[in-house]
């Protein structure tokens, strides 16, 4: 399959406002496939298929794929390049706006297990990683595209972490599959991706009922992560510093240590401290 050609046929221009950069690297397809580990009985939604090329290859090892793609341009293209495979159905839409638990149960028998494969658009990989993994439905595994800049990002150990970091590890262990060169994609973007394999927790490692207080705290800290946690903390939750600074001490977590220094539970520990067990209303 020629990337170029099938564009040209189609009248189809890549989209930078999409961050369209498809992926044309046979090899970088089956490291994708293998790290996604499928089988018969897996479902899979892939975002953003583009031309299809990896969505084939998913279907031939997966029982099931849904193709969610937000280019109209694309969806005649897709109808083409996979007229062959029974097992793919392609969706016109947003993924952020697309809950998986509704359009994985139209599915018959579905079990509601599934795992994600993803090229993601570099603009929107926080925000689709987050509404995939906070969703009432996580899937069990997500094998995604990224920039290798953020990838080394959500892979980083504690002392290295960032928001993002604390975003997946919480629900997850992402792990690094591969290095792909920005040649592998056309158009060619200006930086290299990685592929991210995300084992997904059974549960979160912080109880669901206390996320929105771990989060507010985290969010919090990592506003002004330059500063010493305790000044972070009382400027941007809007309580008194002595409280900011009885909960550090009982959480055992020095007062003057970064925000990307503490793991993710001493993060709980000192949420639990500071809002048990939900936080009160910031002062307007």
């Amino acid at each position: 399959m020629n990337v170029r050609d099938i564009l040209r046929r189609h009248g189809i221009r890549p989209s930078k406002g999409l961050g369209q950069n498809l992926l044309t690297d046979i090899l970088v397809l089956e490291d994708i496939v293998e790290a996604s580990d499928l089988s018969k009985t897996d479902t899979v939604i892939e975002v953003g298929p583009g031309l299809g090329l990896l969505t084939a290859r998913l279907a031939e090892q997966a029982g099931r794929v849904v193709a969610i793609e937000l280019d109209r341009r694309m969806i005649a293209v897709l109808r083409e390049t996979l007229a062959d495979h029974a097992n793919i159905r392609v969706i016109e839409g947003d993924i952020l706006k697309t809950d998986p638990a509704e359009v994985l149960g139209e599915i018959p028998g579905w079990d509601g297990r599934y795992k994600v494969v993803a090229n993601l658009p570099y603009y929107i990989t926080s925000a689709v990683l987050a509404h995939l993994l906070s969703g009432e439905t996580r899937p069990r595994m997500l094998t995604v595209m990224v920039q290798k800049e953020v990838a080394e990002r959500i892979v980083a150990v504690a002392g290295q972490l960032s928001l993002l970091a604390i975003s997946v590890q919480v629900y997850g262990v992402p792990k690094r599959v591969c290095r792909v060169p920005a040649r592998a994609f056309y158009p060619r973007p200006k930086v290299d991706s990685a592929v991210l394999r995300i084992d997904v927790h059974d549960q979160p490692l912080v109880p669901e009922e206390e996320l929105p207080a771990f989060f507010r705290v985290v969010r919090a800290a990592f506003g002004q992560k330059r500063k010493q946690i305790h000044n972070s903390l009382t400027h941007n939750l809007h309580i008194k510093r002595e409280q900011v600074l009885e909960a550090l001490a009982a959480a055992d977590v020095a007062s003057d240590r970064r925000p990307q220094t503490l793991t993710i539970d001493e993060w709980a520990r000192l949420t639990r401290l500071l809002f048990s067990p939900t936080p009160p209303e910031t002062p307007q």
